[in-house]
């Protein structure tokens, strides 16, 4: 492996630009998501006057306080187990650099979010706030009626979509530009570590769901 490749690789940028830049872009499109579509369904605003109004008003600020909470829970956790992974079949891959590939890997979940932005303001401009909670793009969910399914396999199949396997495929190529070694067993990593503690999580979800 050159210090060359792994610098101009987009997985070698600096973390806590990446992480910033992530935190940033989350925040405003998390604003204009709540401020110009859940704001103005018409559940938001019958409750706007009322307690319950104010309560969302609350969740909705935190919200923005807790995305560096959750990035950091989330990256801290899968680049250990993908650390983890790397460790047991020999490759000599460090925590800080899963750390980085985690973190350029999750840019690709700014897609669909910039996408439900567009399809609420342009497409379906009058939604109900639980078509605007369920909505997720080239999903599963999108194939099945949200108010007809049990809702403990709302989530798992709004999970199960076309950037969660993008994802797969960029947390591959991220390790593969420090690892340098064939993408085969690069796969075989990241299906036996992220892959694996992904479907355990959505399975315990769907059976602890009340």
């Amino acid at each position: 492996m050159s210090q060359e490749h792994e610098t101009k690789s987009f997985f070698g940028a600096s973390k806590r630009l990446l992480f910033l830049l992530l935190c940033l872009l989350t925040l405003a499109l998390l604003y204009i998501k709540i401020s110009f579509i859940e704001n103005e369904t018409a559940a938001f605003e019958f409750l706007q006057d009322r307690p319950e109004g104010t309560i969302l008003r609350i969740v909705n600020g935190l919200r923005f306080f807790a995305i560096p909470v959750v990035y950091l829970w989330k990256f801290t956790v899968i680049a250990f187990v993908i650390w983890v992974g790397c460790f047991m079949f020999g490759y000599r891959v460090t925590y800080t650099q899963c750390w980085g590939v985690v973190i350029g890997a999750e840019y690709i979940f700014l897609i669909p979010e910039l996408i439900k932005i567009g399809w609420f303001m342009f497409v379906e401009t009058d939604p109900s706030y639980a078509e605007v909670s369920a909505f997720y793009p080239l999903s599963l969910l999108s194939l099945f009626d949200y108010y007809a399914i049990d809702k403990r396999w709302a989530y798992p199949l709004k999970a199960l979509n076309v950037f969660e396997i993008v994802y797969w495929f960029m947390l591959v190529e991220g390790i593969h530009s420090f690892a340098r070694k064939s993408k085969k067993y690069v796969w075989i990593i990241v299906l036996c570590s992220y892959v694996l503690l992904f479907f355990g999580w959505l399975l315990f979800y769907s059976v602890v769901y009340k």
